[in-house]
């Protein structure tokens, strides 16, 4: 950016150490007494929720700790689950989180088979939408096929290219992964927006699709060193940037 099927689980359920929801609450029980040893315990619930990634939520509502899952956490392994309970409870009771469970629940979340399912759950259930390439100055196709010929020898296969709803001055484009869609923010499509400007913006989002994000260690590697090689290459990427700088 300039956010298997699914009745599979992530997880074997030879596992001895699998959880279902209802070992979830025991589990926050415990680490609420390790969070906090001598105040009362308020009623737990947990509930998993068709969430669109892996979100998770806790809220203190009437008395009651209300925990809120995405349902890819079932079957999660127990140190996983353990791991969760005790950020959640931290955060909400604004106590220092333990470095080992921060570091085994962000090793599971940027795990290859996680972030592959999140992708695929929300490309299901992500709601996208399109308001499609052809604007009053520009057409994205157009902007697309003419890069893609001119900078990857006319290989990249065109993902679904739209414009955005509104006039978005911070958030000017992005690749969106899941639904295989470039958005560019209507700003550009005016006359007073010089066509290397557009073409700089999409040729960063294309340079998305042939340099996918990957993962070193636990971070999240977006602009590989390959990627900001042949950014370099946009003949009037100066340009560009000072008109994109001003629009912000």
């Amino acid at each position: 950016m300039f956010a298997p099927p699914l009745s599979c689980s992530l997880f074997p359920v030879v596992l001895p150490s699998i959880l279902v929801i209802a070992d979830f609450i025991p589990v926050f029980q415990e680490e609420y007494r390790a969070l906090r040893p001598r105040a009362p315990m308020p009623p737990i619930a947990v509930r998993f929720r068709r969430f669109t990634s892996l979100n998770t939520t806790i809220r203190l509502r009437e008395g009651q700790i209300r925990v809120s899952l995405s349902d890819l956490l079932e079957g999660a392994p127990e140190p996983v689950v353990r791991a969760i309970a005790h950020i959640l409870l931290a955060k909400l009771y604004k106590k220092p989180i333990d470095a080992t469970q921060n570091l085994r629940y962000k090793r599971f979340a940027s795990s290859a088979a996680v972030t592959r399912q999140t992708e695929l759950i929300r490309g299901a259930r992500g709601n996208k939408r399109f308001f499609g390439p052809e604007g009053r100055f520009y057409h994205l196709d157009e902007v697309f096929d003419s890069l893609n010929v001119r900078f990857f020898g006319g290989l990249l296969g065109r993902p679904e290219l739209t414009w955005s709803e509104h006039l978005a001055k911070r958030a000017l484009g992005h690749y969106d992964a899941a639904h295989n869609t470039i958005v560019v923010s209507r700003v550009f499509d005016r006359p007073s927006s010089p066509r290397y400007a557009i073409e700089y913006l999409l040729y960063h989002e294309m340079l998305h699709l042939k340099h996918p994000v990957k993962m070193r260690g636990l971070r999240r590697c977006v602009h590989s060193r390959e990627f900001k090689a042949e950014e370099q290459l946009f003949p009037q990427l100066k340009e560009a940037l000072a008109f994109i700088k001003r629009l912000q």
